[in-house]
């Protein structure tokens, strides 16, 4: 005899499972807990099986309509649930495997690989620089969410991501392919850590994209993007020690183990000099760096914390050795930089482009950089080359990144049109 909604309502639990049967296969499971649940038993190619239907009172005996908010909606009872299971029987398909399909197809939906690369920018990118949020972004809107957007992340393999990947460095976009296959890795095991996806397939893509060339240093070279960049350090929070270095970085455009190693005998603050000896230089010569006032007010704010000792950016754990040789870089990383976006070394190409642009004698830039000097002899007496030109570009350098810095608008003067 059919349930009703009373003995529905009204059943208590016992020390075992009660099954109170309705029609049709439909009955009622009474926990000893007191949880009731909703089943079905049907046979499907000549197997029993059981259908779980959903918990009562959620899910009535009968279809209702609820009031909320002034709207109507329809909740369906047990039995229609059970009228519509039939109808799936009737048709040949077995309704356990369709709930458990639908079930994924919606899980699939909303868990795309671009839903989640969304979600994951959104959480991270408040503390990146603009323009580093900008790039990852389109970054992921053009190369990657036309082809793999709308795939469920948790279904993307380590071949079909290689394939999008692939289409990047055909065309000459190997450093874009490198950063891609960064931001992905990044997604996915965001994907892991929520529960979205079971790995991370660009593990398995090291060293699938050829390296880009060797001699190349990720570098950023628009104005724009520089003011960002330098406003960025400005706003760095960890150590001050690490600050410093970050700020003297672009304004000197050093080699990284130049700067990490500088040590306070080698500075002259009155003469607005510092000179690195032969044994610290790439070229084995020694070379002089004139200090623009920006350099020296940086060094004097630094030298009450480390001017009793060696080194003027000496390491966390013991003030006898200098700065790790990763500290910038990784201040970088922490300011939102990527490695293939920017490195220490990276200032040095800044400084190069732009001066270039600016109208400065090459001669003049490629002997402040210290460019290794082909003739060995020459090497050892060119150190103090173009000095006074050096004083000079190194002041207006400073100055125009200052400017870059106030987002103000820079017409710079050409170098060759100074006397």
């Amino acid at each position: 005899m059919p349930l009703t909604d009373t003995q529905v309502r009204n059943a208590k639990p016992a020390a075992k499972r009660i099954r109170m049967f309705d029609s049709g296969g439909l009955y009622l499971e009474v926990a000893p807990g007191g949880g009731k649940l909703w089943r079905l038993k049907y046979r499907f190619k000549e197997k029993e099986k059981v259908l779980a239907l959903g918990k009562y009172p959620e899910v009535p005996l009968a279809t209702k309509t609820k009031k909320a908010d002034d709207k109507t909606r329809k909740v369906k009872g047990a039995r229609e649930l059970r009228d519509e299971a039939r109808e799936l029987l009737a048709q040949g398909i077995d309704p356990g495997a369709e709930k458990k399909a639908v079930q994924q197809a919606r899980a699939m939906v909303v868990d795309t690989f671009e839903t989640i690369a969304r979600e994951w920018f959104d959480k991270h990118s408040p503390k990146w620089a603009p323009s580093h949020a900008s790039k990852v972004i389109r970054r992921f809107e053009r190369d990657m969410f036309p082809w793999l957007g709308t795939r469920p992340i948790a279904l993307i393999t380590a071949p079909e991501l290689l394939a999008v990947l692939r289409r990047i460095e055909n065309r000459g976009a190997v450093f874009t392919a490198h950063r891609a296959h960064q931001n992905c890795g990044m997604v996915f095991r965001y994907a892991v850590a929520t529960g979205r996806a079971q790995s991370d397939p660009t593990g398995a893509l090291r060293g699938a994209i050829p390296p880009a060339d060797a001699e190349h240093f990720a570098s950023i070279k628009d104005p724009k993007a520089i003011g960002e960049l330098l406003r960025a350090i400005d706003g760095y929070k960890g150590s001050f020690v690490t600050k410093c270095a970050l700020q003297l970085a672009p304004v000197l455009f050093v080699r990284p183990g130049e700067l990490r190693q500088a040590e306070w005998r080698e500075f002259d603050l009155d003469a607005s000099e510092w000179r690195i000896p032969a044994k610290k230089m790439k070229s084995r010569a020694d070379h002089i760096v004139p200090l623009c006032t920006q350099a020296i007010a940086i060094l004097r704010e630094i030298h009450p914390l480390t001017g009793a000792g060696n080194y003027v950016f000496p390491g966390a754990q013991s003030s006898r050795r200098p700065m790790s040789e990763n500290a910038v870089n990784g201040a970088l990383r922490r300011l939102g930089y990527e490695k293939t976006e920017l490195t220490g070394h990276g200032f040095r190409a800044m400084a190069s482009t732009l001066l270039h642009e600016q109208g400065w004698k090459s001669d003049v830039i490629e002997r402040q950089l210290a460019h290794k000097e082909r003739n060995a002899v020459k090497a050892v007496y060119n150190h103090a080359e173009h000095l006074p030109e050096r004083r000079k570009m190194m002041q207006q350098w400073a100055d125009y990144l200052d400017a870059l810095r106030t987002g103000a608008q820079v017409i710079p003067l050409h170098g060759r049109a100074k006397s």
